[in-house]
């Protein structure tokens, strides 16, 4: 494989690199002393006319005629239009195999039958359009749970169709949904923000039943009974001011950590490999060191949530960095791997003690279709990436509080709202 590049002089040189492959695809690794091919999706061109022409779809049907491309692999998608259709749509890139094999561990590519047998048509995968029960909903889990009872049936279809199972968060989002009806703009950006932790909900049980079940004379029963009888009496729903959020939060990470790997080499889903397989002595253990981390870092295990979660911006540095130091401001929900819909993937780095996020809710969108359609929204941190704009951090606060912006959609909805007007081919403004 030759690669062509231009010097700093300006003129032209190459390199010439080896490389190998198999009909799967392109050699990536080797274990065992046997190599590993990984075979992917390669249609470029119909994936860009895909990925362009869904933008001018204007119902579901004319969406379908795109995704005939079958050129989409990476991910779900909800759709909604102005006819009031819904649908819950698989990737359409899906080959047909033999079901015979675990297609989430490497197969033995010299053996036919682990061949791709071509390509499912659109009508075999399990997608879901127009659901009785009135939704659809998507956390990046399987599709067993997409439209509650009217759900594709795992039974129906390969197991290969799902490789990740599900997690808290579509769980939450069933609860809020399940025989839920008349929802307005409103109600779904409250739903969006609602504080219940389904995992947590879950897994404290049994840390509270293994320090319960100590010895009299155990000197863990004195140690933890404060902790403990901090999250008996939670209810499971993060705040600012929760001080169950943080020791819940410092406890789990404290076994994700631990236990991660283990999980996720199983395929088993971290919450319910810490539920089912992970022994009383860990869980108690994984609390000694979250409050003893707590105390070590700010005094005292009793820091409420908001105190530790933070959203801070400093500059415009692709490369995140953080300082304890500099101003903050506190992020009431957590990580979605707990099962908060509100998402916020926060961690402590380089130099801090705080938790600062970096993924979770980049854009929330609330949206309502009809004559005018009406939206409304927020960005992490705000729309600028240059320091000096007034929009670099406008919109913190109502990232952390779910204070969505209305989005002005239609011309008249402009008015008083201008800043400045570029029509291309103009002057720059």
């Amino acid at each position: 494989m030759t690669l062509r590049f231009r010097r700093p002089d300006g003129g032209m040189g190459e390199r010439r690199f080896t490389t190998w492959r198999t009909h799967h695809g392109p050699i990536v690794a080797a274990k065992n002393g046997r190599w590993i091919a990984t075979a992917l999706m390669w249609r470029p061109v119909p994936a860009l006319e895909q990925s362009w022409l869904r933008t001018k779809a204007t119902d579901l049907a004319s969406y379908i005629a795109v995704a005939e491309r079958k050129a989409n692999s990476s991910n779900d998608t909800l759709f909604a239009d102005d006819k009031g259709e819904i649908a819950f749509l698989m990737p359409q890139f899906m080959p047909v195999r033999d079901d015979r094999f675990d297609y989430t561990r490497p197969v033995d590519g010299s053996d036919p039958a682990t061949d791709w047998q071509g390509l499912h048509p659109l009508a075999s995968l399990p997608s879901v359009a127009h659901p009785p029960v009135g939704w659809v909903h998507n956390t990046n889990d399987w599709p067993w749970s997409a439209a509650g009872p009217d759900s594709p049936k795992a039974a129906n279809y390969p197991r290969y169709m799902d490789q990740v199972g599900g997690n808290a968060r579509g769980e939450h989002a069933d609860l809020l949904l399940t025989g839920r009806r008349g929802w307005t703009p409103e109600r779904l950006r409250a739903a969006a923000y609602d504080p219940y932790l389904p995992a947590f909900a879950r897994l404290l049980p049994g840390l509270v039943a293994a320090w319960r079940a100590l010895p009299a004379g155990d000197p863990r029963r004195r140690a933890l009974a404060g902790p403990i009888a901090t999250l008996s009496r939670w209810d499971h729903r993060w705040s600012n001011d929760s001080v169950a959020t943080s020791l819940a939060v410092y406890w789990g990470d404290q076994l994700w950590r631990e236990v991660g790997s283990f999980a996720q080499a199983e395929r088993i889903n971290v919450p319910d490999y810490i539920a089912n397989r992970v022994d009383a002595a860990t869980k108690l253990t994984a609390l000694e060191q979250a409050v003893a981390q707590l105390t070590r870092d700010f005094g005292s295990w009793r820091m409420p949530w908001g105190a530790i979660n933070r959203f801070q911006r400093l500059d415009g540095a692709i490369r995140p960095h953080f300082d304890d130091t500099k101003p903050s401001t506190p992020v009431p929900f957590t990580s979605a791997q707990w099962g908060s819909l509100a998402s916020f993937g926060a961690k402590t780095w380089p130099g801090t003690k705080r938790y600062y996020g970096t993924s979770g809710n980049s854009f929330v969108a609330v949206v309502e279709f009809g004559p005018r359609v009406r939206a409304m929204a927020v960005m992490a941190g705000g729309q600028s990436g240059n320091p000096a704009s007034l929009h670099f951090a406008d919109q913190i606060d109502r990232y952390a509080t779910g204070r969505l912006r209305p989005v002005y959609f239609h011309p008249d909805e402009l008015a008083g709202h201008v800043e400045r007007v570029y029509r291309p081919g103009g002057d720059a403004p």
